[in-house]
């Protein structure tokens, strides 16, 4: 939604910032997953659409071949060239591995310390239920050997991702940052669109803020070609029109106590633990960090 405001332009995904140089994180998204040799698809559509205005088959090879030929370039220059070539809007970025470690957080910031950086949170229960529903079904689709089940807990993913941001803001400049609640914006566009819209230093009209309301009308709004399928959330990918409906916000504390779900693997982390010498969190205090932090985020 934001990307698509006239004065920006919206990122795909690119996980630029998980390594320092191109070469870097072609490696790392390969080892996460095999069948990527050239990164995300995400950074593939992105630059046949800038190079070419258009992603087929044909533009994302192009893109592939590029991208072979600049391995060497840092991320910084792979994105200022991003930048450059979208100027005079303002790039968005939004990958969400970027806040998996502070280590990405802090390249990025090194990268782009003028940046407005926005922590847009979602309620850690739906958070939960989207992340498990994409899981299984990469683990269904052959495309990663490990259930949802085989996994910690995603409610423990969650706290550690938004745990990283609000440490990493809590260091920026006054009105660099701005937190807002993802269940707002999508029940409430017409009132939050434009707060971030002034944050940020864009045009307010009517018009811009419409076009806010529009995220379909993106250029990687859909699947994308054969080669080069994804860049974007599954589910936004396959309806990415706003639904223009209140988005209920469900109990954590509720959903603890009818699930209580396992934390961890058994003996995967207690292992991990003894060997580091570490002491591993008794459930009750898991859970009374995890309704800390999202009590901090604004939610119950």
């Amino acid at each position: 939604m934001v990307g698509e405001h006239p004065d920006l332009y919206g990122f795909p995904e690119l996980h630029l910032f998980i390594g320092d140089t191109l070469q870097e994180v072609i490696d790392r998204e390969h080892q996460s997953e095999a069948r990527l040799f050239f990164g995300r698809p995400g950074l593939s559509r992105l630059i046949a659409q800038l190079h070419d205005g258009v992603q087929t088959n044909g533009s994302v090879l192009r893109a592939i071949a590029w991208i072979n030929e600049h391995r060497d370039w840092t991320t910084k220059q792979v994105m200022d060239y991003f930048l450059d070539k979208v100027a005079p809007k303002i790039g968005v970025e939004k990958s969400p591995i970027t806040a998996q470690k502070p280590a990405f957080l802090d390249r990025a910031y090194l990268a782009h310390p003028d940046a407005f950086y926005l922590h847009l949170t979602r309620h850690p229960v739906s958070a939960r239920s989207s992340w498990v529903e994409f899981v299984d079904n990469k683990a269904t689709s052959g495309r990663s050997s490990r259930a949802a089940q085989d996994r910690m807990d995603r409610l423990v993913a969650w706290h550690h991702l938004h745990t990283n941001i609000m440490q990493f803001t809590s260091t920026l400049p006054l009105g660099q940052t701005m937190r807002i609640k993802g269940e707002d914006v999508l029940t409430y566009p017409q009132i939050y669109l434009p707060q971030i819209a002034e944050w940020m230093g864009i045009r307010t009209d009517s018009e811009a803020i419409d076009c806010m309301m529009h995220p379909e009308r993106s250029p990687f709004a859909a699947v994308g070609p054969d080669l080069a399928r994804g860049g974007n959330d599954p589910k936004f990918l396959r309806s990415p029109a706003l639904r223009g409906k209140p988005v209920r916000e469900p109990s954590l504390a509720k959903f603890i106590d009818e699930k209580m779900p396992v934390w961890f693997p058994s003996g995967l982390l207690s292992d991990a633990a003894q060997r580091a010498g570490l002491k591993v969190k008794s459930d009750e205090d898991v859970a009374e960090s995890l309704a800390a932090c999202a009590h901090e985020l604004g939610y119950l």
